[in-house]
């Protein structure tokens, strides 16, 4: 009767935890990927807020493209304390519409290594995403060049007083 006891509090224990990671909505997603140096992360919901939010993995899977042309690895991820936890991982090729689906860090699926079709309506947030990091990338230099042309004008106008 003790064991039963255990079992199902061990069980009690562990549901919380299962439902909230089967449930999809994660935190937040890192990219990688052409022209990205370092890594993107987005909390966009439309990104992150559902499991099919890239593609509909229970259509089924679809044969390898040809050529899907330049993709991104996107890692979704659960934070936990100060510390992002990686739930899964995959491949979007967004001028070729396509995913392929890794599948869970440190896990298995069925769904995993198979090739699916994007959800088209991924693909303005997540360019949304792109451009945001290049436009925040770009700040800090743009400031630069702003403050160098200044300074140079005042050295300048300084040098044309003294003549």
């Amino acid at each position: 009767m003790k064991k039963i006891y255990l079992f199902l509090f061990t069980l009690l224990i562990l549901f919380p935890t299962t439902a909230a990671l089967a449930d999809g909505k994660f935190d937040y997603i890192v990219v990688k990927g052409f022209g990205i140096t370092g890594d993107i992360n987005a909390s966009n919901p439309l990104l992150t807020q559902d499991h099919y939010a890239f593609a509909d993995f229970s259509k089924g899977s679809v044969n390898p493209p040809a050529d899907p042309g330049i993709g991104y690895q996107v890692v979704r991820m659960y934070a936990k304390g100060s510390k992002g936890v990686p739930f899964d991982q995959l491949h979007y090729y967004p001028d070729s519409g396509y995913v392929f689906y890794d599948g869970i860090v440190n896990g298995f699926t069925e769904d995993g290594s198979k090739w699916y079709v994007a959800n088209p309506a991924v693909e303005k947030p997540f360019r949304a995403a792109l451009a945001e990091n290049a436009r925040l990338t770009w700040i800090p230099l743009a400031i630069f060049i702003v403050l160098l042309i200044g300074f140079l004008v005042a050295y300048r106008a300084k040098s044309k007083q003294k003549i």
